[in-house]
């Protein structure tokens, strides 16, 4: 008993703990640097059990389109969602967490799904450990074709609240995929940068669909509470 007791301790220990080592990024001209702010609700308190809980950060993606809105290439995304390699998700493939970065990116999957699986992830260089502090990421072009649509999508686990409740049945508006699922659903920041631009500051457009059932985008936030304040900012900058 004491045996697992020191077990357990030892694994919340390494979910709770670590740090996270800010990254040194060199930059040229043509590099866009893409800074995010982290909000008031940037960390999460997922719950484990017997009460405890876990400071859980969001999953996201960063991804680029062009000027009528295609799908061009994926910047960032969470190693989790990018590798199905979610922890006690019971079987949920998680198609609420990020549905209209997965529906622009247009990639179905056998069970008929948006969404990278272990089999197909998202390449390693796009993907990486969700921060826990502010992050930067550079991207760096050849030949850029601007203008460019810069769009960022954003969601917590089990972030439920009274428009959507963790008791939402299945086919109704506030469902988000149930006990394992989101809760909140995923929201969602665009922005639009061109070749004489310095500087933009995404804006939050909407949110996608709760039950991820489709890739669109809702503009009401209304419905929305923590959830608007996951992050307190996004910059792009055009390095000249």
């Amino acid at each position: 008993m004491k045996m697992n007791l020191l077990n357990i301790l030892m694994f919340l220990l390494f979910l709770t703990t670590g740090s996270c080592k800010k990254e040194e990024l060199a930059y040229t001209q043509g590099d866009i640097r893409v800074s995010i702010e982290t909000g008031k609700h940037w960390i999460h308190q997922y719950p484990l059990f017997l009460g405890l809980t876990k400071d859980n950060p969001p999953q996201f993606a960063i991804w680029l389109e062009d000027a009528q809105g295609h799908y061009l290439s994926t910047i960032f995304v969470t190693h989790k969602i990018a590798t199905e390699s979610w922890i006690a998700n019971k079987g949920n493939r998680r198609k609420e967490a990020l549905p209209h970065w997965c529906h622009q990116r247009g990639i179905l999957a056998p069970d008929g799904l948006y969404l990278p699986t272990k089999d197909q992830p998202v390449v390693d260089g796009l993907t990486g450990a969700t921060p826990k502090a502010d992050k930067e990421i550079r991207i760096s072009l050849n030949h850029p074709a601007f203008p460019l649509i810069i769009k960022a999508e954003f969601n917590h686990s089990l972030d439920f609240n009274a428009n959507y409740p963790e008791d939402a049945k299945e086919g109704t508006s506030t469902y988000s995929g149930g006990k394992e699922g989101s809760g909140q659903p995923a929201v969602i920041y665009s922005g639009t940068l061109n070749s004489d631009s310095d500087s933009i500051d995404l804006q939050l457009i909407g949110h996608s669909s709760p039950d991820g059932s489709d890739g669109l985008i809702y503009e009401d936030l209304s419905s929305l509470t923590t959830a608007q304040t996951i992050v307190k900012s996004i910059h792009v900058q055009l390095v000249k």
